[in-house]
């Protein structure tokens, strides 16, 4: 068989999801480094900046390194770049000289509402799919981040599904089925968050249960309920 034939088999679904993903997160890498750039900065500072976004108490350093996937003297290097820009600061945390937080300056997020914020190619991609495709893809997307979560995989992410304040198919209503208690309101599918600020993890115990009932209510109504 030469080398342009198309294989007859072409590897199981998870694998050519998989490879999808991998062509996005190249685009995205692309896009960081573009936004990054015009700011000054590199792909690592700027997505330091974007995680401590919303954070009241910010994070330590290991809290930064677990997040981002890198080593804690990776992300020192690049919080130490960003104080020498007056983007984040560092504090003591009281009791343990040894520890510090990192939070955003006012410098920071005036950098955020700026190059970084700025929309990229894959933004421009997902904004052309149809309402009823960015449900499906949305829902698709909160089900593999938690169950990577829950495997030790990445850290616990603020998505709705794993925050104490969200009850799942608490409404009778089709189109806003879900209960946020801290702004006690009602949202539908397409509202639910990848990364909140008001985020507070649920115990494990919670977490199982909300997204067992979420799962189960999701399969009955379809994503776009």
């Amino acid at each position: 068989m030469s080398d342009m034939e198309t294989p007859r088999n072409p590897g199981s679904i998870e694998h050519r999801i998989g490879e999808a993903l991998a062509r996005l997160a190249q685009a995205l890498r692309s896009d960081d480094w573009t936004r990054a750039k015009a700011a000054g900065l590199n792909p690592a500072q700027g997505a330091i900046l974007q995680l401590l976004e919303g954070r009241k108490n910010g994070l330590g350093i290991g809290e930064i390194a677990g997040h981002l996937g890198v080593s804690q003297p990776s992300a020192t290097d690049s919080v130490r770049a960003l104080e020498a820009k007056g983007l984040v600061i560092k504090s003591e945390v009281a009791g343990d000289r040894r520890s510090v937080r990192v939070e955003l300056t006012e410098a920071g997020r005036a950098a955020l509402d700026g190059a970084l914020d700025s929309p990229g190619s894959v933004d421009d991609a997902i904004a052309a799919l149809a309402g009823d495709e960015k449900a499906v893809f949305l829902l698709a997307l909160v089900k593999i981040i938690r169950t990577m979560q829950e495997a030790g995989a990445i850290p616990i992410q603020r998505m709705c599904v794993s925050c104490r304040y969200f009850s799942p198919f608490a409404h009778a209503d089709a189109a806003r089925p879900h209960h946020c208690a801290f702004v006690d309101a009602a949202f539908g599918q397409e509202s639910i968050r990848i990364d909140c600020r008001d985020h507070e993890a649920a115990d494990a115990g919670a977490r199982a249960e909300a997204w067992r009932v979420f799962a189960r209510g999701t399969d009955a109504s379809g994503p776009g309920a």
